[in-house]
């Protein structure tokens, strides 16, 4: 183990990394957390001493990962967790696989300490939240990311759904288009009503309403969304996910049409890769840092026995201009 090598890493001095690795006081929690963390990716395994008990177990129910904004999500909640001394444990939803409710089941067998749900059934309107009024009854803290229920007394963490779908269409308009398109995912969730909302709100009397084409958050819902809109004259398109922003892109290739020359598209999210797509996506991005960190904060006050009022922490998007919108 070089000492040069950790401190060069950590961006420390060797002496901190000795201090670190002798179990000595006078090192502070982030610097040492630094330290760790250049063991960890230079290979090295910790001492003995360094290895610490985890505070408990905290899930994170995810719906799936093939979209990139759900492991970005899970990564900095877990790195967050992982930084109060908590053991995350993801649970991930497949189609035939375990449900929702099965999986908070698992967890709680496992004497959990909280549960992170991430876009989860609270963000499905029509989805009976008796069971999140139960799981609180049984004690265990918990917090929504992305979703929004008010029969729910929890702490919620969502982005401003309805500001980025009227910055991505402020964006268009100013760009000279005049007929713009929204694809969305299902209505009965409560980002996509959000963004239909915020569409609607800055579109009135442009018969937006007959331009909004509801339909899945993948590749494939944009595709189809896509083909809709362009059939419908639209030159620009705002999408509800970077997914269903680059179906509606193959959707305009596969008519012959150019983007950004002869169609916008605007996404959601801003996932990781997506500025390297072809052409780089236009999309509002989701304060994934921002609102991960938040909800870990509220659900350790929680933890801790800090009364949690029902309130929504809402975080405001922010349009990342790149090579899919030109001219209308």
């Amino acid at each position: 183990m070089r000492l040069t090598d950790i401190a060069s890493q950590a961006q420390v001095s060797e002496a901190t990394v000795s201090r670190v690795l002798n179990g000595k006081a006078g090192v502070a929690a982030g610097t040492r957390h630094r330290v760790l963390a250049a063991m960890d990716l230079l290979g090295y395994e910790r001492p003995v001493r360094l290895k610490r008990r985890s505070n408990g177990l905290v899930g994170l129910l995810i719906p799936e990962l093939t979209n990139p904004i759900f492991p970005a999500f899970a990564q900095v909640i877990e790195q967050a967790l992982a930084g109060h001394g908590y053991t995350p444990v993801l649970c991930t939803q497949t189609p035939g696989g375990a449900t929702e409710d099965e999986l908070v089941e698992q967890l709680e067998e496992r004497g959990v300490t909280g549960i992170v749900f991430l876009s989860g059934l609270h963000a499905d309107a029509t989805a009976d939240p008796a069971r999140y009024q139960r799981l609180a009854a049984r004690g265990v803290p918990f917090v929504m990311v992305n979703g929004f229920n008010e029969h729910v007394q929890a702490p919620f963490v969502s982005p401003d759904d309805r500001a980025a779908a009227e910055m991505a269409v402020r964006h268009l308009e100013e760009l000279g288009h005049r007929r713009i398109g929204l694809a969305i995912g299902p209505t009965r969730y409560v980002p996509s009503a959000r963004k239909e909302q915020g569409f609607l709100a800055a579109r009135p009397g442009a018969d937006a309403e007959g331009l909004v084409q509801r339909t899945l958050f993948t590749v494939e819902g944009g595709h189809a969304a896509g083909i809709a809109l362009l059939e419908r004259g639209c030159t620009g398109v705002v999408c509800a996910s970077d997914m269903m922003a680059l179906g509606v892109i193959r959707a305009a290739r596969e008519r012959g049409l150019r983007v950004p020359e002869d169609v916008s598209v605007v996404g959601f999210d801003d996932s990781p890769l997506i500025a390297f797509t072809d052409p780089p996506l236009t999309t509002v991005r989701q304060p994934v840092r921002a609102m991960a960190t938040a909800a870990v904060g509220a659900l350790l006050e929680a933890v801790a026995g800090t009364p949690v009022q029902r309130t929504e922490y809402v975080f405001q998007p922010e349009l990342v201009v790149r090579g899919s919108t030109g001219p209308g």
